[in-house]
């Protein structure tokens, strides 16, 4: 049956609309906020996999170029594969919902988000989110949290729900959150410096606006909600557990407790392998492999409990460190001479490469989507290879985890790179992570910033990255521990990934991952300071000891760009009919030129003097012949009366006979000839037609 459901949110006008579409999913809801529209689905799957021992959760947010008009470029004229935009957002959708569903539940469940009209002031992720939260509430799914979620920014130091188009180019924010109507459970931010405190109020008042939309959730599902399902439970017996417990906790208190990533393994390893042979001993193999995946996980709880209780009830990390110590750190900048600029950092055994290519304005990357961004002049990639983690598989290209953690990074530095203007070059950074054990896209915040600086870009600020921990007590957020500078098993077994990048001034970056169900402000609060204290640290006693500032001078591998201001009614004279005059130039010097709509040409190429003889010709070709200015010409023409001479290119002024000498001469032929190189002055210039006329007299000896 329709139904329909409106409400204000951060003013403006939200319609859930049910029961109109797509009937076959569990659940469904057509989410419209202002012309923007989006349809979103939830199904589950009516039995489990064998085999899954985790939540098989997917969601796609899928763009539709119909939503903005357009139709795809390329032959095939369709969407292909998801952009890296809808891959983000779908795991912006994801992060808040994931810790939300029960913990023994295992059916394939799946949230697609279809973007169906998009308004440039309104970007569909929010609605999606929205929508996500709303078919899951209203379905069969096992799934009962109120979640909504909003974009919050920075106008003029005012902070602004929801903002639309003029807002977002004019904000230093752009902040996503996701909140119960008591806990936050998703922080995801880029911004432009702002102060930790600012950013808390950011979050809180984002968190305000959330508490009413959760109040409408409810509304929604009390009226259209379906009865839960039933679902096989895969919680594992308690028997099983306490068996496990009693051979295995003290021994893998034990085992963790080591600095070394491959030590622990191995050391984890042998306690299951005593505790598998135990439960053979004592049950049989036939009972062993009938539970085998039952005894799996409840080994799994038990390392889980044993690095818990260590952090949480002994006060000791497996690695030795206190709550707030940082691992050991090290960065080399300079380590190659073909690549622009290359940094390597460690932090304890995560070890990222990073390297970073310049190039032409016209290599900017350009995007074929729903919102206002069509070019992107920086960029940042990230690589995670199987080897870094001591596994053997082959490469198949980035995944869901290398676009999120490149575009987290990207979303770091891009605050402090330099414009366009004071620096005309397109600029690549590819991180490369060579050893894993935590913290991997924090530290290629860190790389980055320092191979940008050893490459010569003058960025604004150096940026360090840094990420704390939770440990809870079974999930109270008033009862917990926090650590700085998590490594991986810390992530793994922990309740939160807390990751900040920043400048000494201010926040650049923000990702929040967690496995409970939120966080308290104070929490928040606590973390943005450890964080803080910790970047402050990397940056002032590692990184900007081995490179305190950007080098003065690019690689000599790097091209060279040089920009000019033009007359933008001269553009057509640079590139002439059908491109000759451009083409020529290109040919001539080797160069490249990418001319834009304002006037601004971007000249970059490897011969230096190359590059200033194709600028000093479309200097030229834009030039104005100027009212008593010398030039030095050539003779281009003979003329009975005089001859025309060339002083600028395509522009040719009489300089009569009388003209030519301070003595008198009979023939031009007698002094000039064609191809011949004169100096003169400009003397007149027609008002109505452009006309110019010369002179060489005292200028000319002849």
């Amino acid at each position: 049956m329709y139904k329909k459901f409106e409400t204000e949110f951060a003013g403006r006008s939200l319609v859930v609309e049910t029961g109109k579409m797509a009937s076959q999913a569990n659940g469904s809801c057509l989410v419209r906020y202002g012309d923007t529209a989006v349809l979103v689905n939830v199904t589950m799957s009516k039995e489990p996999r064998d085999g899954i021992d985790f939540l098989p959760l997917s969601v796609d947010y899928e763009e539709r170029l119909y939503a903005v008009g357009k139709i795809p470029g390329g032959y095939v004229k369709r969407e292909g594969r998801p952009t890296t935009k809808a891959i983000l957002v779908s795991r912006v959708i994801d992060r808040p919902l994931r810790p939300l569903f029960p913990k023994d539940y295992r059916n394939d469940t799946s949230i697609n988000a279809l973007t169906l009209a998009v308004d440039p002031d309104i970007l569909p992720e929010i609605p999606a989110a929205i929508g996500a939260s709303i078919a899951l509430n209203i379905s069969d799914i096992p799934f009962d949290k109120l979640v909504g979620s909003i974009k919050v920014g920075i106008v003029d130091d005012k902070i602004v729900l929801n903002p639309n188009l003029e807002q977002r180019e004019k904000s230093t924010l752009d902040l996503t959150v996701s909140a119960t109507e008591d806990k936050v459970c998703m922080i995801e931010a880029g911004a432009k410096e702002v102060p930790d405190e600012k950013m808390l109020e950011a979050i809180k008042a984002g968190h305000e606006e959330i508490k009413k939309l959760c109040k409408f959730i409810q509304e929604i599902k009390s009226k259209v909600g379906k009865k839960k399902a039933e679902y096989k439970s895969f919680a594992v017996p308690e028997e099983m557990v306490k068996f496990v417990d009693e051979l295995a906790t003290e021994k893998l208190k034990e085992a963790v407790q080591t600095d070394t990533k491959k030590q622990r393994d191995e050391n984890v390893t042998n306690v299951d392998n005593f505790v598998i042979d135990e439960y053979i001993k004592k049950y049989g193999e036939e009972e062993y492999q009938n539970n085998k995946s039952m005894l799996s996980e409840a080994l799994y709880k038990a390392e889980k409990k044993a690095v818990r209780t260590l952090v949480k009830e002994e006060g000791k990390r497996v690695d030795g460190r206190a709550h707030d110590e940082i691992r050991p750190l090290s960065c080399e900048v300079g380590l190659f001479n073909r690549v622009h600029g290359s940094a390597l950092f460690n932090r304890g055994l995560t070890q990222v490469l990073s390297l970073v290519t310049l190039g032409s304005v016209s290599e900017e990357q350009t995007f074929d989507g729903l919102d206002e961004e069509v070019t992107k002049r920086y960029m940042h990639h990230y690589n995670m290879p199987a080897y870094s983690v001591g596994e053997a598989r082959p490469a198949r290209g980035p995944g869901r985890r290398e676009i999120g953690h490149g575009a987290l990074a990207e979303r770091a530095l891009e605050p402090v790179i330099p414009s366009k203007e004071e620096f005309p070059y397109a600029i690549r950074v590819v991180s490369e992570v060579l050893s894993s054990n935590g913290s991997t896209s924090q530290g290629s915040i860190c790389a980055s910033t320092l191979a940008l600086m050893d490459a010569g870009v003058p960025i604004k600020a150096p940026v360090a990255g840094i990420s704390t921990g939770l440990f809870t007590n079974n999930g109270d957020t008033s009862d917990y521990v926090m650590v700085t500078d998590i490594q991986g098993i810390e992530d793994f077994f922990g309740d939160m990934d807390f990751k900040v990048g920043g400048t000494k001034k201010g926040i650049t970056a923000i990702q929040v991952d967690i496995k409970i169900d939120g966080l308290t402000y104070e929490i928040i609060e606590e973390a943005f300071a450890r964080t803080k204290k910790a970047r402050e640290y990397i940056l002032d006693e590692i990184m900007l000891k081995e490179i305190d500032k950007p080098r003065t001078n690019l690689s000599k591998y790097a091209p060279k760009i040089e920009s000019i201001k033009i007359n933008p009614s001269k553009i057509g004279d640079v590139i002439g009919a059908g491109g000759k005059t451009i083409n020529k130039i290109i040919e001539e010097t080797g160069v490249k030129i990418d001319i834009e709509d304002d006037g601004t040409v971007f000249v970059s190429g490897v011969d230096a003097k190359m590059l200033d003889k194709a600028i000093t010709t479309i200097k030229s070709l834009t030039e104005d012949v100027e009212l008593g200015k010398v030039y030095m010409g050539k003779v281009t023409k003979i003329l009975q009366f005089g001859a025309l001479v060339e002083v600028l290119p395509g522009k040719e002024g009489l300089l009569h006979i009388s003209q030519i000498s301070n003595e008198r001469i009979k023939k031009v032929e007698d002094v000039l000839k064609v191809g011949d190189d004169i100096l003169v002055k400009v003397t007149e210039i027609g008002k109505d037609d452009g006309k110019f006329s010369l002179t060489a007299k005292d200028l000319m000896k002849v």
